[in-house]
Parts: C-alpha cells; sequence; structure tokens
C-alpha cells in the first residue's frame, strides 16, 4: 500500500483504513510524523467510539436478552490492581504479543516462537510434579530468546512468506484476538460469541495503527481505550 498524498482529513484517514482492511498489507510506519499525531487521534476516537458508543451498549443488549453472564476475569482482582492492570499492564503485553511481530521480521518472529513456546510449557507442565522440567524448559528459552533475535537481527524485513500471506495473518490473529478474550466469562455458548466483537473492533483497529504508525502508537491507543471502558465500567458500578 503506498502512502497516500491527499490532504490528512477525517475522511482520508478513514477511506486509508476501510482500504487496508480490504487488502492489509505490512507498511512503513511513519511514527508521529507528517500528521501522525492527528491520524493517532482519529483512529483512538474512532476506536473508543465504536466500542463504547455502537458495540457495548448492543451486546449488553443481547446479553440482557439471553441472560448472558458478565465477565469476571479481574473480578477476584483487588480494585487497586483493576485500573493499572487494565489500563498499562494488560496493552504492552497484549499489543508485543499479538501485534508486535506483524512487520515479518525474523528476529520478531523468533522472539513471538519462544513466547509461545513457554506459554504452551507453563500449561502443559502446570503439575507441580512437572516443576522441575518446566524451569529447565523455561531458562533454554530465557536463553535462546535473545540469542536468536541477536543472530536474526539484520534479515531484512518482512520475510517474503510472511509478507505474501500477511492478509491472513492480520485476520486470524485478530480472530485469535476476539476469541481468547472469551475466557474473560465463566461459561461458553455460542450465544456468547458476539460478546467479543468489540475485541475484534479492536483488533482490526490496532492493527492498521500497529502498521500505519507504529507499535507505540497501537499500545497508546489500546490503553486509551482500556481507560474509557474502565472508567464507563466503574461509573456504572
Amino acid at each position: 500500500m503506498t502512502e497516500t498524498t491527499a490532504p490528512l482529513t477525517l475522511r482520508t484517514v478513514l477511506r486509508d483504513f476501510l482500504h487496508f482492511l480490504r487488502r492489509p498489507a505490512i507498511l512503513e510506519p511513519q511514527g508521529w510524523r507528517d500528521g501522525g499525531a492527528k491520524r493517532w487521534a482519529v483512529l483512538t476516537a474512532l476506536l473508543v467510539i465504536g466500542l463504547i458508543g455502537v458495540l457495548l451498549p448492543l451486546l449488553g443488549a443481547w446479553q440482557k436478552a439471553f441472560d448472558l453472564p458478565s465477565p469476571d476475569a479481574f473480578g477476584k482482582m483487588d480494585k487497586v490492581w483493576l485500573v493499572p492492570m487494565v489500563v498499562l499492564i494488560a496493552p504492552p503485553i497484549e499489543e508485543l504479543l499479538f501485534r508486535g511481530w506483524q512487520r515479518g521480521s525474523a528476529s520478531a518472529l523468533w522472539l513471538l516462537g519462544c513466547a509461545l513456546a513457554a506459554i504452551g510449557v507453563l500449561i502443559v507442565e502446570a503439575d507441580p510434579a512437572q516443576a522441575l522440567t518446566a524451569a529447565g524448559s523455561l531458562l533454554f528459552l530465557l536463553i535462546a530468546a535473545p540469542l536468536g533475535w541477536f543472530l536474526l537481527r539484520r534479515r531484512p524485513a518482512p520475510l517474503g512468506w510472511f509478507a505474501r500471506g500477511f492478509p491472513a495473518i492480520f485476520y486470524v490473529v485478530a480472530a485469535g484476538f476476539a476469541l481468547i478474550h472469551l475466557t474473560n466469562y465463566p461459561s461458553f455458548s455460542l450465544l456468547a460469541l458476539p460478546l467479543v466483537l468489540p475485541q475484534l473492533w479492536a483488533a482490526l483497529v490496532l492493527g492498521y495503527l500497529r502498521q500505519r504508525l507504529g507499535l507505540i502508537p497501537g499500545i497508546l491507543a489500546h490503553m486509551t481505550a482500556n481507560a474509557c471502558t474502565i472508567a464507563l465500567a466503574l461509573a456504572g458500578g
């Protein structure tokens, strides 16, 4: 996708976003320069309005109509830690895990693979009897991750296969980001699937932000959206 030469207006920002969604592509992030701050403000506002003004009210009615459970992912957390966790800690972790590597560099994909392997170790070897094996595996990954990154850091990005498959990768990751949030709910049913539409919407906007502006702007937009939604939730009890 080539950089648009039209004046940066609300219309051009939205048009570029829709063009990206029709055919996701790996872009050269512009950062805050050349109207990047204005683009960030428009897209972050679009993200928040889509969440709070459209999806959450609709899904609240859906939830009530079918007597679906409310999310309880943070139900047992002390309220002192709730806001820092949701606003400051979760967004950077989620952006790094789901979108930090989406430029397709070999070094970033290596780090992703190591992170997924570590998560797999923690899940598969959660039995205390396997603690020694798990610790050894995690230690190996802790050494392999920076070593592999160092060796691969000069490889040109994106990798060819990654660039060719990026449209499918983008949407698979967006769907995965949404579906993993079903774990926020105490029970699962097909009727609960629409409840993760806010996360799907966020994944689309944040995925575009990551490509167009960079990882840090995406993290800041994620933080802003989470801050707005948690403020709304706390205000409503």
